[in-house]
């Protein structure tokens, strides 16, 4: 079942899809590894689009899609900014980047989930975190 939302620019907002999120996740029976790794990947992608793709404007909209199976999370987040090229984003492990703040937030998304790609001008991402299954041993 795919849940589609239309968000303002507004952190608040992108806070309360996070809890909706987490709780249907909880429903579904995700590890609370998985459930972190989700969280952490989600709010770096909403805080993304809201600061950097739509600049903080109020009259600027987050969508979101999602769904949630048994076996995998899928979301797509668009924002209504102008797009940026991931590979332009310097590299945050690399020396010379190691006190600037910047590509961390991508970093950290490639980490947690088990798939991460930006379309089009690059205001679209979507993800995929393939859920940890327990041995059954």
């Amino acid at each position: 079942m795919a849940v589609e939302l239309t968000i303002a620019s507004d952190l608040g907002e992108a806070r309360r899809v996070q809890e909706t999120i987490e709780a249907a996740l909880q429903t579904t029976g995700y590890s609370e590894h998985d459930i972190f790794a989700i969280k952490l990947a989600l709010e770096e992608a909403l805080v993304n689009a809201i600061k950097h793709g739509n600049q903080m404007d109020p009259d600027k909209r987050v969508f979101i899609a999602y769904s949630i199976t048994a076996e995998r999370f899928d979301i797509r987040i668009t924002d209504e900014g102008a797009g940026f090229n991931p590979d332009d984003v310097p590299d945050p492990t690399a020396i010379e980047n190691l006190e600037r703040p910047c590509g961390r937030g991508l970093l950290l998304m490639r980490g947690f989930m088990t798939h991460v790609e930006y379309h089009g001008k690059g205001n679209v991402v979507t993800m995929t975190k393939i859920r940890d299954v327990p041995n059954s041993e």
